[in-house]
């Protein structure tokens, strides 16, 4: 599978600052009466232009999902081939994550396959942006609903393990890393190499390599791109920080 990649997930490396706080998520998806499709396995990344939402490159399982190669959805506006039912709400939310009022949101929509077949799926969209705060794109993460569905009991199972002794679990909201796999997050998402992650975090090669390989495995992620765009879906990143930074409450 060809690596994709986002351009603007790789700027210059800036000192350490202190994460800020993350802006509200907001509010999670709806249902809809729209029957479900064949279950599929993981989930799939794309990369939406913020001005006319049109996407600008895609993993190659997302085109696949619309039967279409990663050339041909190029170009192509994200919301002529995700259906909301409530299209009102999809543009209010929209809204709110261009302006910083949120940092992500998730919705259910419908999208139809190369056979003309429909399906539900869970679709999450995170902002990607700028050192100076402005919007330089959305990354969506798409799950067909089943996959979604067994996702979700995984994140609720790991929160479960994760959170200590009073807290809810669904206070917890994603995976909890220790800190020196933060520190890795954090490189991959500067858009460090491997050599530089080594250097900086005194590791061989190989060390680096086999924690970003767990993570890998840890979030479904099938690349380095996938893997950014899966941690900021789930919350782990301060909002509006960079460099990234992994919120001290995923932190143990």
């Amino acid at each position: 599978m060809a690596t994709t990649s986002f351009p603007d997930a790789s700027p210059s490396k800036n000192k350490k600052g202190v994460a800020a706080p993350a802006a509200p998520a907001c509010p999670g998806p709806t249902g809809s009466g729209t029957h479900r499709g064949a279950a599929s396995v993981g989930a799939c990344t794309a990369r939406v232009s913020p001005g006319d939402l049109t996407v600008t490159v895609a993993e190659p399982e997302f085109a696949r999902r619309f039967g279409m190669s990663t050339d041909e959805i190029r170009g192509r506006r994200i919301l002529d081939l995700l259906r909301s039912p409530v299209p009102a709400r999809l543009r209010k939310k929209f809204t709110a994550l261009s302006s910083g009022a949120c940092r992500r949101f998730t919705e259910t929509v419908t999208y139809r396959d190369g056979g003309g077949r429909e399906f539900v799926a869970e679709v999450t969209w995170v902002a990607v942006r700028k050192p100076s705060g402005a919007v330089s794109g959305f990354v969506v993460l798409l799950r067909r609903a089943e996959a979604a569905s067994r996702a979700a009991d995984i994140r609720r199972a790991e929160g479960t393990r994760a959170t200590p002794r009073g807290t809810r679990p669904e206070d917890a909201g994603g995976p909890v890393l220790n800190a020196l796999d933060a520190q890795v997050l954090e490189g991959v998402a500067s858009g460090e190499s491997t050599v530089q992650l080594a250097s900086r975090l005194y590791l061989s090669r190989q060390g680096v390599e086999y924690r970003v390989g767990q993570m890998f495995r840890r979030f479904d992620a099938p690349n380095r791109p996938a893997l950014v765009a899966r941690a900021h879906a789930l919350g782990m990143f301060a909002a509006g920080q960079w460099p990234p930074r992994v919120l001290p409450d995923r932190v143990r």
